[in-house]
């Protein structure tokens, strides 16, 4: 093995900054409505306060592309625990499939406004292979808002749901049926969604997408409209 093999070796298998291994490994694989695993913190509470004050800061509400946010570099090391073969090793070997082929994506909302589109039950778009949804709000008072796995296309058929809290980790393998969402609440619902996807055109679109639809929500007037659009035509069918 040359020298610089050895490094990328090294640097391939280098331990997690903030990611607790042992429990995300540990997370047992549900299979009923379909395969997900829930990780109730994977990242130790220790780390809370640091990461959340270098996470972006987002002002308005809906999903933005993480190459159009500004963040610290304490969050910037949990995004490299994600991107890491390390990591992709683990989920690998949780759902007994080979991510190597597939892109990584990552998206970041902020905030929530209440509105009924917010939140619609959907199984994801069929071009994502794999999602993950870590959860960064500090805290979450509320009731409505959890992120619920769905046993159908309804917000109000839910077979488990968690708050959006710093840590809180949801991994699902992407198909038809895997319907997930939450019931409208207003708040600072700051979660990621790291997705693998099935082709680098597909990642870049996603990006695209969401740049525009974040200048979008930077015009006041405009975005009050797209916050009233339906979401086949906001979100291309996601």
């Amino acid at each position: 093995m040359t020298a610089v093999a050895q490094l990328k070796t090294e640097a391939a298998l280098a331990p997690f900054r903030y990611l607790d291994e042992a429990a995300i490994a540990a997370a047992p694989l549900q299979q009923d409505p379909y395969d997900y695993a829930f990780v109730d913190q994977s990242m130790p509470v220790q780390y809370k306060d640091e990461v959340i004050a270098d996470a972006p800061k987002i002002p308005q509400r809906g999903t933005y592309g993480i190459p159009n946010l500004r963040y610290g570099p304490k969050f910037n090391a949990v995004l490299q625990d994600l991107l890491s073969p390390r990591f992709r090793q683990l989920v690998e070997q949780k759902f007994g499939m080979d991510l190597s082929p597939y892109y990584p994506t990552i998206v970041m909302m902020g905030n929530t406004s209440g509105h009924y589109n917010e939140g619609y039950a959907h199984p994801d778009s069929k071009h994502k292979i794999l999602t993950v949804i870590l959860g960064f709000s500090p805290e979450w008072p509320y009731e409505r808002g959890r992120l619920r796995v769905l046993r159908s296309n309804s917000r109000d058929d839910p077979a488990f749901e968690f708050p959006p809290t710093f840590g809180k980790m949801l991994m699902f393998r992407v198909s038809d049926k895997s319907y997930h969402g939450f019931l409208p609440q207003k708040g600072q619902r700051m979660s990621l969604q790291f997705c693998w996807v099935d082709s680098k055109s597909y990642a870049t679109k996603t990006y695209m997408r969401h740049a525009l639809s974040a200048f979008a929500k930077s015009i006041p007037g405009v975005r009050q409209v797209v916050g009233m659009m339906p979401r086949k035509f906001r979100k291309g069918g996601e």
